[in-house]
């Protein structure tokens, strides 16, 4: 306990552990990121992580030197909105409309508030959520995925050969007992070329893999390529 007292004050060595915690645990959950090579890995957590702890200890510092009784966090407020920037910097949209990187942005977001907790010296909280938010992008994607490839509902992205393909395609499917929604085709921009590119909404009439639909539906005349988004 005297040392939790010992650390809890600003400190030489208080400053020293926080600012390792916070690499350790930026690190931690950018190692996940980086895995799964996402822009924001390994060194983006850190510093984020790391660059969030100072500015809080700075915050204190400030307060406890040249303003006793304002308020310690005005100026680590600003680091919860200005992480959007990196957040976004993450977040693309492909080709075929399919968002990919939120759960990245929300990731560095999530670090950011960790690394204020402990430049604040809020340890065990800060430390529970390093270990939340790991759970989270490590057993919770399993679960995440195992859920998105049992639904009834699938987002598709189709190229035809021709925009007379597409019609066969539908009725294909509705004797499949698939019902679809939301379609939107687009012609091919190169001249020449016939290619119909759509997306669209399929509602299963049972739980199936997914894997499993995607290969029935390539099998249909006229299709260059299918992919769930």
């Amino acid at each position: 306990m005297k040392l939790l007292e010992y650390l809890s004050q600003l400190n030489t060595w208080s400053i020293i552990v926080r600012l390792l915690l916070a690499v350790i645990c930026g690190g931690i959950i950018g190692i996940e990121r980086g895995r799964r090579r996402q822009a924001a890995g390994f060194r983006t957590h850190i510093l984020v992580c790391m660059g969030s702890a100072l500015v809080m200890l700075t915050n204190i510092f400030i307060v406890m030197e040249y303003s006793p009784g304002q308020d310690p966090t005005r100026i680590a407020a600003q680091v919860v909105s200005g992480i959007g920037f990196l957040g976004v910097g993450t977040i693309i949209i492909t080709g075929n409309k399919q968002i990919k990187g939120l759960t990245t942005a929300a990731g560095l977001w999530a670090s950011a508030c960790m690394g204020l907790a402990i430049g604040a010296g809020y340890y065990l909280p800060a430390i529970a959520a390093c270990g939340l938010i790991f759970l989270v992008m490590t057993v919770l994607n399993n679960v995440d995925k195992w859920a998105y490839q049992h639904s009834k509902v699938m987002e598709l992205y189709i190229e035809f050969q021709d925009i007379q393909y597409v019609s066969g395609f539908l009725s294909e499917i509705r004797i499949r007992e698939m019902r679809s929604s939301n379609l939107e085709l687009t012609k091919s921009k190169v001249p020449g070329e016939t290619t119909i590119s759509a997306l669209m909404t399929l509602y299963l009439p049972r739980r199936m893999e997914h894997s499993h639909v995607l290969s029935l539906l390539s099998e249909i005349e006229g299709i260059n390529f299918i992919e769930e988004m």
